[in-house]
């Protein structure tokens, strides 16, 4: 691939996930090596562009997700996935600690046929590895629709790192992955 086609978005792959608030995946993400961009948004329901205080109603089907854009030559969606069983519970339907219901659900929303293939195998081989006491629970379903949240959703963590939520929550989640990807972080 040239400098050009580099220049000019090729050989770029979206990744869309949903693990919870995706404050935590943003934070998380915007910090890996060979992302170039996380975008926070909604995905996986009925109501086309809904609004952060709909989806957290419950009423809309979607759940917070995350896009992550990035460079599949620096980081492949295999270890996308890596880092977001690192940083999410698999195994809790419809929650994540606190948080409550459909809209954080664990969910893969696959852009095609290879990404639907490399999750289905990297939760097979992480549920044959026994990690968990209880089976995972993530979904892996094809991305339909793709809704951007609200500008004060983006960058959140960088944005607003002293707020409560930020510290207990957010903050103990990039610390951990900073510990476990330190070789992978962005310099």
């Amino acid at each position: 691939m040239t400098t050009e086609e580099r220049a000019n978005g090729a050989a770029r792959e979206v990744a869309t996930l949903g693990g919870g608030c995706f404050w935590c995946l943003e934070a998380v993400y915007e910090e890996l090596r060979g992302v170039e961009k996380v975008e926070s948004g909604y995905s996986g329901g009925s109501m086309p562009d809904p609004t952060y205080r709909e989806v957290c109603s419950g009423t809309t089907g979607h759940a917070e997700v995350v896009q992550v854009t990035f460079d599949p030559s620096m980081v492949s969606f295999r270890e996308i996935l890596g880092v977001f069983f690192t940083i999410h519970d698999p195994t809790t339907l419809n929650r994540q600690g606190a948080d409550v219901g459909t809209q954080y659900r664990s969910v893969i929303f696959y852009h095609d046929e290879e990404q639907r293939r490399v999750a289905e195998e990297v939760i097979s081989e992480l549920e044959a590895e026994g990690l968990w006491k209880d089976p995972m629970v993530t979904e892996v379903v094809p991305l339909d629709a793709y809704y951007r949240a609200e500008d004060y959703h983006q960058g959140y963590f960088r944005n607003n790192g002293f707020q409560p939520y930020c510290q207990v929550i957010i903050a103990p989640k990039v610390a951990k992955f900073r510990k476990q990807y330190l070789e992978q972080l962005k310099a």
